[in-house]
């Protein structure tokens, strides 16, 4: 039996198959040191790397290659832990999540930290303020009497009530995209409302009254000016703008 052979048209790679995936990428940094001066200022890197990699996959190149200096946070970098929350091409997003071909490379992609919180050095800021507006809401499930024997059980349409604001990893891409958060920094933000709100209309809890009236405050949810800037900026699809509505409605209502 003859043993088929390739023509030798078919023999020849694929075009474009040999050639390399990587394409030249430059990265916009805004960098701060107070060490070093009181100003910021803007440092490109230029980059080999396929499209296909992460924002965050550059900034590992640039900090183990070519910077050791430059300074970011992140830790799973799988979308889970939020630490690499920082602004984009002017947007709110996590490094870890957000593709190299996806933001148009052809340009240089800037990178500065999120606004609304003081800058420590080049993208970390001071996440203090952000956690302790999340302290004062009371993130915990709060009940009396005894401790059960057995789990809490609570229905699929009572856990569903509450199920969309359960999703928030504490990245403070929304809290950080308000505005009314980078004119006053006291506003308690959305994260701290969206954590609220998780256990507001959780029918296990018992502290709802309470929570109420800690967003009730001069700097609470009536801050809100329902720009959607925070549901747009939340990486995990929150709909933030309407958890901080149904706040709104419950301390009109009292009905939660």
């Amino acid at each position: 039996m003859a043993t088929p052979t390739l023509d030798k048209e078919d023999a020849k790679p694929e075009a474009g198959f040999a050639d390399s995936p990587y394409i030249t990428v430059t990265f916009r940094i805004r960098r701060f040191n107070p060490e070093v001066s009181a100003d910021a200022t803007w440092e490109d890197f230029q980059l080999e790397i396929d499209p296909k990699e992460r924002v965050l996959d550059g900034l590992h190149k640039i900090k183990w290659d070519l910077d050791g200096t430059l300074t970011f946070r992140r830790s799973c970098a799988h979308g889970i832990c939020g630490s690499d929350a920082m602004r984009i091409n002017g947007k709110n997003r996590l490094a870890c999540k957000t593709l190299i071909k996806d933001i148009n490379p052809a340009k240089p992609i800037t990178v500065e930290p999120i606004k609304g919180l003081t800058v420590l050095k080049d993208l970390v800021v001071d996440m203090d303020p952000f956690f302790q507006a999340y302290r004062d809401v009371m993130p915990f499930l709060v009940t009396t009497g005894n401790e059960p024997t057995r789990e809490r059980l609570q229905s699929a349409e009572d856990r569903e009530r509450f199920d969309d604001t359960t999703k928030c990893i504490l990245c403070a891409a929304c809290t950080s995209s308000c505005p009314v958060f980078w004119n006053d920094g006291q506003y308690f933000g959305p994260a701290a409302i969206v954590n609220a709100h998780r256990f507001i209309f959780d029918s296990r809890d018992e502290a709802g009254e309470q929570r109420l009236e800690i967003l009730n405050d001069k700097d609470g949810v009536w801050r809100c000016r329902t720009t959607f800037n925070c549901t747009d900026a939340c990486p995990r699809g929150i709909e933030v703008t309407k958890a901080i509505q149904e706040v709104k409605r419950a301390l009109i209502t009292r009905r939660f």
